[in-house]
């Protein structure tokens, strides 16, 4: 397949995966990505970086006007829930001002998009479970209301416009590359603490629940995604709680750590689980990593990756 990609946030966790694959398809790739939570070292040498803060708008249109891509994959963004709690007017900035400039950019290249939302940020703790997409969300942090918002204009866009705009609301993906660092990302937090003999926090004692998807899985989502109109739950429909998640590890890493237990932080869900029967359908996607063998692939490439960067995971 050939073509030109744009991928914003492309220098992230999932970002990077995802240029890859693109690359693999014979396409041209630019990537557009400040460099506050993503890696250069992550962007794959056939990709061209373009250091970018989405919320500058004459940086954002200038790059899409040189680029001209015929698929855009939007995924830069404000992943944080607490940050979000103690900064809203970042979070919006960046998830609904910088979309805003991404939408604006590619429907001036003619070029459908694909947003990246949240699925258990933005639905709440009322959701029944299975989440379908037509429960009415009800986040419970500023993130989840952004990128709600950010949805809002991803559709009234491709309406406006006649482009067919993709949404994908995202289970909580892990994979090689996660950072074990910050709040998100509690399989590469877990595997940086157990290769450090160190024991964790865990919060909601355990008991909060995610439905857990592997990275690759949602890379094709995401591919198999563009050039449609619609908004699909990307996860496993499998509910696996914090305690389960940590104990797994230990079993595949043989390291025996008692964690700290402690209350869920502000604005975090009890549970979720997605629907993914839409995505099955429209698509023809679903998961095929199951969570036993998504973390035994996950910790043992982090593992290579800590050690790669030193005594201490970077």
């Amino acid at each position: 397949m050939s073509g030109t990609a744009i991928v914003t946030g492309g220098a992230g966790f999932i970002g990077s995966h995802l240029v890859d694959a693109l690359l693999a398809e014979g396409r041209q790739v630019s990537v557009i990505d400040d460099l506050s939570a993503g890696r250069e070292s992550r962007v794959a040498e056939g990709a061209r970086l373009l250091k970018i803060d989405i919320v500058d708008r004459e940086a954002v249109l200038a790059a899409f006007a040189e680029a001209r891509p015929d698929a855009v994959f939007h995924l830069a963004a404000q992943a944080s829930v607490t940050a979000s709690v103690k900064d809203p007017l970042r979070d919006l900035q960046v998830n609904v001002a910088g979309t805003l400039n991404v939408l604006d950019a590619a429907v001036a290249a003619g070029a459908p998009v694909v947003f990246t939302s949240t699925g258990g940020a933005l639905y709440g703790d009322a959701a029944p479970l299975p989440t379908p997409e037509s429960w009415l969300p009800a986040p419970l942090a500023p993130y989840g209301a952004s990128k709600w918002a950010g949805e809002a204009y991803v559709n009234t866009w491709s309406l406006s416009s006649g482009i067919p705009n993709a949404i994908c609301r995202l289970g909580n993906v892990y994979g090689p590359r996660q950072s074990p660092h910050g709040e998100a990302g509690v399989v590469a937090i877990f595997s940086g603490c157990i290769h450090e003999g160190r024991a964790p926090k865990i919060f909601g004692h355990g008991r909060p629940t995610r439905d857990y998807v592997y990275v690759q899985d949602v890379v094709r989502a995401l591919i198999a995604s563009s050039g449609r109109r619609g908004t699909y739950n990307i996860a496993t429909s499998v509910e696996t709680d914090v305690a389960t998640l940590w104990s797994e590890l230990t079993r595949i890493s043989g390291v025996e750590l008692e964690p700290e237990l402690a209350d869920l932080r502000a604005g975090e869900l009890q549970k979720s689980r997605l629907d993914t029967g839409f995505a099955e359908r429209e698509l023809g996607w679903r998961a095929e990593v199951d969570i036993r063998e998504g973390l035994r692939r996950t910790y043992e490439a982090l593992v290579k990756e800590f050690q790669g960067a030193g005594a201490q995971p970077a």
